[in-house]
């Protein structure tokens, strides 16, 4: 096939690339080439701001598509745009949404694609609804062949993934646990989440691209594993090969208490006790199997880390704030018992 990926060097989308290049399709990616270096021998680079819609039109030439794959969609005005450059020039477009989209707070742990959408917590996810809600409308009205996709929390080898973190990353806080100090967990830490590695989603991803059955359609892509939080930061202090020290903070208090979004990355989505239902996926494509357990994608992300000095972003600001809230939640407790 032929295919576009608008963007492609994403935490989600370069497996996909590298996937799709590795099935031999004729694959063009069209970015602004911040991260092209990683981009496998063979794929097509289109070097353009998607923003820029005459420069686009002018490097695209006659170029007609089997699939146009948006990966950094967020407002509907990049919808709009997209469906002006691409209406007569796909058979199918492919849409990123997101898992947070799903209903806030959560009506019923089991999430599948009927479940409802809506989030007053989180700007982000109201955002990927109105887009969902534009394409849909596209489809309807005009036949426009829309598939939705919605991953949750996906990761790849460059970064850890974790409840708590900074504005710089995950590595403030492996470097914490790598120290022997107090690392922060959201609620008790008993609540289920779902981590998918980003080699497993672009496989369930592909089975979408080309396929009838999945235009006009929503897909949830994630693993099947469930783990609580609790497990989730035990699993990577093992594998660092050091003990925990967790505080255990509710949501609430680190959201009203931080400059952090953590009203919408926790209250609007990680706080919530979540299982995934993967049949629809797999009823249209029964190659999907998720198979990186968690322990095993936090174990290539680690070493990994620890091989790239250029992943260890310092994060004082973070860690500075760390100390702050354990202490306030370690005076609080001997105020209580006092």
């Amino acid at each position: 096939m032929r295919i576009l990926m608008i963007g492609g060097t994403g935490t989600i989308s370069m497996a996909i690339t590298k996937l799709l290049s590795a099935q031999k399709h004729e694959l063009y990616l069209l970015n602004r080439g911040n991260r092209n270096e990683q981009i496998p021998e063979g794929v097509n680079v289109i070097q353009v701001d998607i923003n820029d819609e005459i420069a686009v039109l002018e490097k695209l030439g006659d170029k007609t598509f089997d699939a146009v794959c948006e990966f950094i969609g967020f407002v509907p005005e990049q919808i709009e745009r997209d469906w002006r450059l691409f209406k007569d020039r796909t058979k199918q477009y492919i849409y990123i949404s997101s898992a947070s989209a799903y209903h806030k707070p959560v009506r019923n742990y089991i999430i599948n694609e009927g479940t409802s959408l809506a989030n007053p917590y989180w700007e982000y996810s109201r955002n990927k609804i109105a887009c969902e809600d534009l394409l849909m409308k596209l489809y309807r009205e005009n036949g426009f062949p829309v598939t939705i996709v919605r991953p949750s929390h996906t990761y790849d080898e460059r970064s850890v993934p974790l409840g708590v973190h900074g504005n710089k990353g995950s590595w403030q806080v492996i470097k914490r646990m790598m120290e022997g100090k107090t690392v922060i967990i959201h609620g008790d830490g008993t609540s289920l989440w779902t981590m998918t590695h980003n080699s497993d989603f672009a496989k369930g991803y592909v089975g979408l691209i080309g396929n009838p059955h999945a235009i006009g359609e929503a897909f949830q892509i994630t693993n099947d594993e469930s783990l609580t939080w609790n497990q989730i930061y035990e699993t990577i202090a093992s594998v660092l090969g050091v003990r925990l020290y967790a505080c255990h903070v509710s949501s609430e208090f680190l959201a009203a208490v931080s400059d952090y979004d953590y009203t919408g990355s926790l209250i609007g989505d990680k706080a919530c006790s979540v299982v995934f239902d993967n049949s629809k996926l797999k009823s249209i494509a029964p190659g999907f199997k998720p198979n990186v357990r968690f322990e095993e994608g936090v174990r290539m992300a680690v070493e990994y880390i620890l091989s790239h000095p250029e992943l260890q972003v310092e994060d004082p600001e973070f860690d500075a704030w760390c100390d702050k809230v354990i202490h306030a939640v370690e005076d609080a407790k001997k105020a209580v018992l006092a």
